[in-house]
């Protein structure tokens, strides 16, 4: 089992910055891959970023030029953090940490990100 906690998320302004966080902790032994996604109210869920265990990372086309995925491990812990550029109100989500191994998919709770124009 792999338990997902996400947080930072929460209002800015267009242009800002802002910092997620997921904590992945139980077997992350088992974890293949770890990333972000989102979902915008009325839309489907997207894939933000994410990383494998070869250090692969995958942007989208819309974070590639704006967010960064980071990812350390410490103590058994697996922890990774997307840090969002030039906030626009499009990114608008709530966004998700997701967790994979060779059979199971994990999900955090989300955190939600709200930009103002």
């Amino acid at each position: 089992q792999v338990q997902l906690v996400e947080s930072g998320g929460g209002l800015v302004q267009a242009g800002e910055s802002l910092r997620l966080s997921c904590t992945a902790s139980g077997s992350t032994y088992s974890i293949y891959g770890i990333g972000w996604y989102r979902q915008a109210p009325g839309k489907e869920r997207e894939q933000v970023a994410t990383i494998d265990s070869g250090h692969i990372t995958s942007y989208a086309d819309f974070a590639k030029d704006r967010f960064t995925l980071i990812r350390d491990t410490s103590n058994n812990a697996m922890y990774l953090s997307l840090e969002m550029n030039s906030l626009k109100p499009e990114d608008t989500a709530v966004y998700y940490c997701r967790a994979w191994t060779g059979l199971t998919d994990y999900w955090g709770q989300g955190t939600q990100v709200t930009v103002s124009s």
